[in-house]
């Protein structure tokens, strides 16, 4: 694979990394309960408990506070709470070990489908976990293909954009495939308001955003990332800079209040203590931490 951050140069004195899915595209629910969900029931042969196997996925994925993890993280997470279901314990269903999946998820150096394929290429007789999760993330990618189209960004995201260029380098920064970023975001007129584009191919959104650093030699004061997932956040304060939540449910508002508020905020240096204290409260509040069947279970 050629090196992507060859051709990338700072512009620039500030830099804003930003993520795609479910953030500055409105495509976060079609993804999740037509193609990601549906290709999961299918991989692990969850037919017979279907209804819990989409309330796990979707609690993981759009629900809580897992929101925007990996989807080989994300896999591994919906199945363990899917088999600790007492609904189906009861059904006595087949369980597959995910401890091998979870294993390779905290060891491997590239979090990607290419990644794990190389790797079951080079171990035959890897467990059925990995094997799994690999079919899994070609099926969702096949759905993907077929399924998610006509998709258009959050309104008050084109502008923003176009402020933001005034005075800053631009990159989208996601864990979905750079091919399907490019796909997704050409036709929308997005991709162009971007410096650079980045996908799972070239590492973790915390790697990526280093590298940028690296290679740009910016004051982490000037760099900002903009996510919908803790894991945005996780990203941005592993690399010490700041963070801008766009909050599910409300990203028509985030990006409004971005535009108008939080974009000259930044700029001018008062961001991070006038609004990202407030803004991040009010993203976490709105992320569950308990497991609804769990805690009503409890009542």
């Amino acid at each position: 694979m050629p090196d992507l951050f060859a051709d990338f140069k700072r512009t620039k004195d500030y830099l804003v990394c930003i993520d795609a899915d479910g953030c500055m595209m409105d495509n976060m629910e079609v993804k999740h309960k037509e193609c990601f969900c549906p290709a999961f029931v299918d991989a692990f042969d969850l037919q017979a408990a279907s209804r819990y196997a989409r309330e796990c996925w979707e609690y993981v994925n759009l629900y809580s506070r897992n929101r925007g993890c990996h989807r080989f993280r994300a896999v591994t997470k919906a199945l363990r709470l899917f088999y600790a279901r007492p609904e189906v314990r009861e059904r006595e269903l087949p369980v597959i070990d995910v401890s091998p999946m979870e294993h390779w998820v905290e060891e491997t150096e590239t979090l990607s489908h290419p990644a794990l394929e190389a790797y079951i290429n080079g171990h035959p007789d890897c467990h059925e976990s990995l094997r799994r999760s690999l079919a899994w993330s070609a099926e969702l990618e096949e759905f993907v293909n077929r399924i998610v189209r006509g998709i258009t960004p959050f309104p008050h995201v084109k502008d923003v954009l176009s402020k933001l260029r005034e005075k800053a380098d631009v990159v989208l920064v996601s864990a979905t495939r750079h091919e399907t970023l490019l796909k997704e975001n050409e036709p929308t007129g997005v991709a162009e308001l971007f410096h650079f584009i980045t996908g799972q191919e070239y590492g973790t959104k915390a790697q990526i955003i280093a590298r940028l650093l690296a290679i740009g030699g910016y004051d982490k004061e000037k760099v900002l990332k903009i996510g919908d997932a803790p894991g945005d956040h996780e990203a941005a304060q592993e690399n010490g800079v700041l963070f801008y939540p766009v909050i599910p449910t409300e990203e028509s508002l985030s990006w409004k209040h971005l535009e108008r508020n939080a974009a000259d905020a930044f700029f001018a240096g008062s961001y991070a203590q006038e609004l990202m204290p407030q803004t991040l409260d009010a993203f976490y509040k709105k992320l569950l931490e308990d497991v609804p069947w769990e805690t009503s279970a409890a009542l």
